[in-house]
């Protein structure tokens, strides 16, 4: 979008017209073909999604996470009832349609309609699903709500070394837009802050890329991609890194 420059000469932002901020997203079931996000429920959730996370033995699901591993059941749950009572913060449950298990946990945070931003936040799948349609609807339909609602600005956040988020925020279609150096200190140690985000101006084109992906025809008999995510969205993206 062109600048504009005001009465004195100076360049400002193009103008936004008529804008309204949109609502905080509902916290609603999001449903698709391939998965369901729920709303998290310790209740409801908790034993499923602790079950699938032990499958990854060697931890390596938790390594960029502020949290986690879980050794105990009593240990997960705990730690779920906090996220659950954030107000801020939107978790869901993500269940894979084919087992009718929920296997991963993903979120909205920093919701701000006054600017018409979020960000996704708190990834954590099991092995189960990582690398399956099942993980990947369930960022499109997180986008899909989000800039449905109004939202201009779909953020992603990770730290620089963790370099399969970064390869997945690009894949989805989410642009690189820097690095925040010594952001925070995570488990000990030094974290720099990879940042990367998609705008409304990209979702309809985005929005395509994603349903040609989804569509059942783009895998064969064994379950194999023919197009590739990445193959649509790359063209799409403002800037890589």
């Amino acid at each position: 979008m062109p600048n504009v420059h005001n009465a004195l000469g100076q360049p400002i932002g193009p103008p936004v017209p008529a804008w309204t901020p949109p609502p905080v997203p509902p916290h609603m079931p999001l449903a698709g073909q391939y998965c369901a996000l729920e709303p998290l429920d310790p209740d409801r959730h908790a034993h499923d999604l602790y079950a699938a996370i032990s499958a990854d033995r060697e931890g390596r699901m938790w390594t960029y996470l502020p949290y986690g591993p879980f050794p105990t059941f009593a240990a997960y749950r705990a730690w779920l009832d906090q996220p659950c009572a954030d107000p801020d913060a939107l978790f869901y449950a993500i269940r894979i349609r084919a087992t009718g298990r929920a296997a991963g946990v993903v979120c909205y945070i920093r919701i701000t309609p006054q600017a018409g931003s979020l960000e996704v936040a708190h990834a954590a799948l099991a092995p189960e699903l990582q690398r399956t349609p099942a993980a990947t609807e369930a960022q499109f339909l997180l986008m899909q709500h989000a800039f449905a609602l109004g939202y201009r600005r779909y953020e992603w956040r990770c730290n620089a070394l963790n370099a399969p988020s970064r390869a997945a925020a690009q894949r989805l279609g989410l642009s690189f837009e820097g690095v925040f150096r010594q952001a925070l200190v995570v488990k000990g140690h030094n974290r720099d802050t990879a940042w990367y985000a998609a705008i409304d101006a990209e979702w309809p084109q985005l929005h395509a890329a994603f349903r040609r992906w989804l569509d059942p025809a783009n895998f064969d008999a064994t379950g194999n991609q023919i197009i590739r995510l990445a193959t649509l969205t790359e063209p799409l993206l403002y800037r890589k890194g």
